[in-house]
């Protein structure tokens, strides 16, 4: 069930007893939500239970590897898209492999729907993640320079991911698993021509009511 789309790899893939467990557990954590026990992580990566509790010392252990994990890959390749020589061909590209990303949308809806501390910490890796990668967005000369550049990276974050969210809720059938690759691709393709819009020609012809509540607070 598992072998459906492996989490992304870089070009130095960690191919160790680590890294598989860790890799199986995003896609195990993704499917099945963080009430799985570490037996079926262990079953599916083919190790003992006693080898994950070695590896990770505990379930939270294990979760925090995984955070780590899939924070990483969503920071490369958002850098990867915006410096990009042509940023549109970055984005593209990115877009073209999108179901790739499945089992990390997967395991961040699980995430944010079991809340709590860890959900929250997710969160704020993602928006000081989001606010690295739009600077270097800014020194590359492809995205406009903010007046608070921390708190449009978490306004972004919370943006994409709680829109992801609700998109995967309202999809959800009772019963029934959540197809993410199937979903990530109609998400893709409902969001991205609005969202580009936005981005690129932004929504208010008055920029004076930026000033004024600026000015005001």
């Amino acid at each position: 069930m598992f072998s459906k789309q492996p989490v992304p790899q870089g070009p130095a893939a960690d191919l160790t007893t680590t890294a598989r467990i860790r890799d199986t557990a995003i896609e195990v954590f993704g499917e099945y939500g963080f009430q799985v026990g570490v037996r079926k992580i262990a079953a599916a990566a083919g190790v003992s239970p006693g080898l994950v509790n070695h590896h990770f010392g505990s379930k939270d252990g294990l979760r925090a590897a995984c955070d780590e994990r899939v924070l990483q890959l969503i920071r490369n390749e958002k850098i990867k898209a915006i410096t990009a020589s042509s940023v549109s061909s970055g984005m593209l590209n990115a877009l073209a492999e999108i179901e790739v990303y499945a089992p990390m949308v997967a395991y961040m809806v699980r995430s944010l729907q079991a809340g709590g501390p860890m959900a929250e910490s997710l969160v704020d890796h993602m928006a000081a993640d989001a606010e690295g990668y739009l600077e270097q967005g800014v020194a590359a000369g492809v995205i406009k320079p903010s007046r608070d550049p921390a708190a449009r990276a978490r306004y972004l974050t919370m943006l994409n991911v709680g829109a992801t969210l609700l998109f995967m809720q309202i999809r959800q059938n009772p019963g029934e698993p959540i197809d993410f690759r199937t979903a990530i691709r109609e998400l893709t393709e409902e969001l991205t021509p609005p969202a580009l819009e936005f981005y690129t020609q932004g929504l208010l012809t008055d920029p004076t009511i930026l000033d004024t509540f600026t000015k005001e607070k």
